[in-house]
């Protein structure tokens, strides 16, 4: 049973208005007070972190004529079926009890959303994430019952943890030291937006959590609000670091909030990661970043520590953004 089919009909006429292959951002011209001008938004996908595969793997998807939603969708899978990267999907670390559980929503163009929390044994929670949102009539299903919903849709069984994995499990349960640790392997999860050629958002963000966290541990990545946000009249934005803090500010709300009043995702990153400082005034021990995208295709990041990055994929080519202005530095300056 797919829902909202009753919202269809409501919005044939507003779809009909916006179903152009061109989106429009309306300015006058201030000087002359000439009409509105018609601008192109062009296609863009933006990830946290060095993820050049899946961003490319997004980006392709765009590129061939597909909507925002699949392209997120289908970059992050990228990462999560990565067995090397160890802190999403695949591989990712596990919990102090030595499961793996995984974390992971998704968010369309029309504010419909899907999650699954503390999900084990299966490879795409983000697809999952949206299944959820598809084919049920509710947003986050967790653990055994995110599981077993999986398996309904198709899903196969597959083991998560790697011998690489089990191995530095086995080496830390040794110390039992837990401790966050800043710019781990320098990544950590995977938040990512696109606009398409509609000038349509979507994103996705998916993750295995804090590495050797308390078993059900759940944090920011797959809270609508917290971990991503889109809205499409304005932008989205999706954080990555200690998900702790970041819930405690609904860290992607708050930016994409930032951004309706008119600051750019620049300004309105660097004002998320502020709030949260303020909270945490003398703390130094953790790290946060946000990414944020505009509906003109603008972008933005910020960060507490240096080492953060996000990747970007434009008519203009691949880039690594390395975010040069975070908090840490402008504290000191």
């Amino acid at each position: 049973m797919q829902r909202r089919k009753f919202l269809k009909k409501s919005s044939l006429t507003t779809a009909g208005l916006l179903s152009a292959p061109i989106l429009a951002s309306c300015k006058t011209d201030p000087e002359t007070g000439a009409a509105p001008v018609t601008e192109t938004i062009k296609p863009v996908v933006i990830c946290t972190w060095n993820f050049s595969n899946a961003s490319a793997k997004a980006w392709e998807v765009l590129d061939q004529g597909g909507n925002a939603l699949d392209a997120v969708e289908e970059g992050v899978k990228v990462e999560e079926a990565d067995v090397n990267n160890r802190t999403v999907g695949v591989g990712g670390r596990p919990d102090r009890e030595g499961r793996v559980t995984l974390d992971a929503c998704i968010m369309d163009k029309d504010s419909n959303c899907g999650a699954v929390l503390c999900m084990e044994n299966i490879a795409h929670p983000v697809s999952v994430a949206r299944k959820v949102m598809e084919e049920t009539p509710h947003v986050m299903l967790a653990g055994l019952g995110a599981e077993l919903f999986a398996y309904q849709q198709g899903f196969e069984k597959t083991n998560l943890l790697t011998e690489q994995s089990l191995k530095k499990w086995e080496e830390w349960k040794k110390t039992s030291k837990y401790e966050t640790i800043i710019n781990i392997e320098n990544h950590d999860t995977i938040g990512m937006l696109a606009i398409d050629k509609n000038g349509d958002i979507a994103g996705a963000c998916t993750t295995s959590g804090m590495g050797y966290k308390m078993a059900g541990r759940v944090g920011d990545s797959p809270i609508i609000g917290a971990g991503l946000f889109v809205d499409n009249e304005v932008g989205g934005a999706t954080a990555t670091g200690v998900g702790e803090e970041v819930v405690r500010t609904v860290g992607s709300f708050l930016i994409v909030e930032l951004m309706r009043q008119g600051k750019s995702p620049q300004e309105a990153c660097e004002e998320g990661v502020k709030r949260i400082m303020k909270k945490n005034e003398g703390r130094k021990d953790f790290q946060i970043g946000f990414i944020a995208v505009n509906k003109q295709g603008e972008t933005g990041g910020y960060c507490v520590h240096p080492g953060f990055t996000y990747r970007e994929y434009s008519p203009n080519g691949h880039e690594n953004k390395v975010v040069n202005s975070f908090y840490e530095k402008k504290q000191g300056d």
